[in-house]
């Protein structure tokens, strides 16, 4: 008998401006190797004006599903069926899986972040935490982390408006309490906080010494350090917290965890997250 050839390849994508230094594409790539899928994860430069092309095009071209980034998380759910229980409760989304003829918003970057905490045995629940940003991935980190028992938040953000949407949101959807501090100058942590995120894009390549306005006096080696940036990982903050004696948590983790949930909801096969860490790391020479 024959063998039987297919030469379609399936397509998974990723729709974000900037996006060339975006490495979830080899990342997840390597994953497809790594378990036989002939499979193919594409970057696409899309910005929001875009994006109701762009998905019209997903649909068309029979994708099987697909990451959001900056600046798409939120403004990309116009556009789907549905969403997903996260990505309705946080109004963002990170990942698109196609479920038949539809097109459902899920959101993994929270679970991906708190996953992270855990494999740095680093407990959420009752700490007090300052977040950086109100965006979508600050959005999906804070319901996360309030869902895993963490006790309060100060958002920390230039813009009033979305940072008091955040702020409704845990206060009205999750069991944490959480107040806005407006972003002028060099911000000073209280000295009660446990853990400080940076859910900004400060420090994303190519401007990788971007400053973080963050007073690092304030913060003291008790200090847990995060920032979500996954490009460079060793970014200025990372270092600079490393220097005062911070537990320091880089962009990396949360990049896999995330990745491996939306694995999962693309292919229904369970990656082994050991390769994708591996790949992250021949990239960034870590």
């Amino acid at each position: 008998m024959a063998k039987q050839w297919n030469f379609k390849q399936e397509l998974i994508s990723n729709f974000g401006k900037p996006i060339a230094e975006n490495p979830t594409q080899y990342m997840i790539e390597r994953a497809f190797q790594h378990h036989g899928l002939d499979w193919r994860y594409i970057n696409f430069e899309i910005d929001a004006e875009g994006l109701s092309d762009a998905v019209r095009g997903m649909r068309v071209m029979g994708f099987r599903g697909g990451n959001c980034t900056i600046p798409n998380k939120v403004a990309v759910i116009p556009y789907l069926d549905r969403l997903g229980e996260s990505a309705a409760l946080m109004g963002a989304v990170n990942c698109i899986v196609r479920h038949g003829d539809e097109l459902v918003g899920e959101n993994t970057d929270g679970k991906g972040f708190v996953q992270s905490l855990n494999e740095a045995n680093i407990d959420p629940h009752s700490k007090r935490v300052v977040l950086l940003g109100a965006g979508g991935a600050a959005r999906a980190i804070a319901v996360e982390m309030a869902l895993a028992g963490t006790a309060s938040f100060t958002i920390v953000n230039r813009t009033p408006q979305r940072g008091n949407d955040l702020v409704t949101l845990i206060e009205e959807k999750t069991p944490a309490h959480a107040e806005l501090v407006t972003w002028d100058g060099d911000f000073q942590v209280p000295p009660d906080t446990d853990i400080v995120v940076n859910a900004t894009s400060i420090g994303l390549f190519p401007d990788v010494e971007a400053r973080v306005p963050l007073d690092l006096d304030s913060i003291t080696s008790d200090t847990i350090i995060a920032d979500v940036i996954p490009n460079p990982p060793r970014t200025r903050l990372v270092r600079e917290a490393e220097q005062k004696g911070c537990t320091v948590l880089d962009g990396l983790g949360m990049l896999v965890n995330q990745g491996v949930i939306g694995f999962r909801n693309w292919t229904g096969v369970d990656p082994d997250p050991s390769v994708m860490r591996q790949a992250l790391e021949e990239v960034f020479g870590e």
